[in-house]
């Protein structure tokens, strides 16, 4: 009983403080986009440095109307954006903060993640088939493209620190890990981290949304709170995002001075800024574009990066 109840007080506390880490990621895009882009409105909102800007836009989406299309599946519309946030949410009970702070530690823990990060992705491909909306169908088809994708050198990419470390648990993988792995995975660590924008939608690689092309592609029929939620979603993939990146290529909770989860909070977030970062400074890319740069580009690397480290098996054996 006393085991139960300590896992159940694990999972509260790492959920309670993964579903604020979503939250502050978004007050923080509104920030760095607002001095990057010099946009000034996010930085009023309630005085000090616009403290209430995130408050402004929750109050927002819960006064709007909850439309349902007349043509639109409506079931199917309905639980679309919970597909598309329930599963980030699930992977963070495996994620580890800490040392021995992690929710359940699985044997396939990698396995695990890479399997329920892919079925997010499902939530789009359903909201756009369920609108009944031509634009929010193309969406989704571009959804489902750039999934078949970027799936493959993502998984590569992760195989490779699997490899190295000889282990498929997230706990078992940071213990392993050596700063001087930074060299000899950067590959790895490149190729994941550009597959994981990718599938997440995320600026250069969010031609399924591209609002100037298709409004909002999948969620152009959405409103109110199921907006809101597909918003929430995409900010949740950043924190898994930085968190596995953090966790398989950047040692985790692994640092000086400073207490395990602290370091880990902190590489989460400079690798959150880059998300943000990115979307400021780069242009989006065109469809043949994506996938000229996942099959010839990620796909490849990613395959260089295992032979890598394969060598590099085999020489310390």
């Amino acid at each position: 009983m006393a085991e139960v109840l300590d896992l159940v007080l694990r999972l509260v506390l790492i959920l309670a403080v993964f579903l604020v880490l979503p939250l502050i990621v978004g007050q923080t895009e509104h920030k760095v986009m607002a001095h990057m882009q010099s946009r000034l409105g996010p930085m009023y909102a309630g005085g000090f440095h616009g403290w209430a800007q995130l408050i402004a836009d929750g109050v927002k989406f819960m006064q709007k109307e909850d439309v349902v299309p007349a043509a639109a599946d409506r079931r199917i519309f309905s639980i679309a954006p919970a597909v598309a946030l329930v599963p980030y949410l699930v992977v963070l009970a495996v994620i580890p903060i800490g040392p021995g702070l992690v929710g359940t530690d699985l044997n396939v823990g990698l396995f695990f993640v890479l399997a329920v990060m892919g079925v997010g992705v499902l939530g789009s491909i359903m909201a756009g088939w369920s609108s009944g909306n031509k634009f929010s169908v193309l969406g989704g088809m571009r959804s489902a493209a750039q999934l078949v994708s970027y799936e493959l050198p993502l998984v590569l990419a992760a195989s490779s620190v699997a490899m190295a470390a000889g282990t498929l648990s997230l706990p078992g993988i940071v213990e392993a890990w050596e700063w001087w792995w930074l060299p000899w995975q950067a590959i790895g660590l490149a190729v994941f981290f550009i597959a994981g924008l990718a599938e997440l939608r995320r600026p250069p690689f969010d031609m399924p949304i591209a609002e100037s092309e298709i409004i909002m592609g999948p969620m152009t029929e959405y409103t109110g709170i199921r907006f809101a939620l597909f918003l929430l979603a995409e900010y949740a993939g950043i924190v898994v995002l930085s968190a596995l990146t953090t966790v398989l290529f950047l040692g985790g909770w692994q640092g000086p001075l400073l207490p395990g989860p602290v370091w880990t909070l902190i590489k989460v977030f400079a690798l959150a800024f880059v998300v943000i970062w990115v979307r400021v400074s780069y242009p989006r890319l065109r469809e043949d574009q994506l996938q000229k740069l996942a099959w010839l580009g990620l796909v490849p690397l990613a395959l260089l990066q295992l032979a890598i480290t394969g060598v590099v098996k085999v020489a310390l054996a």
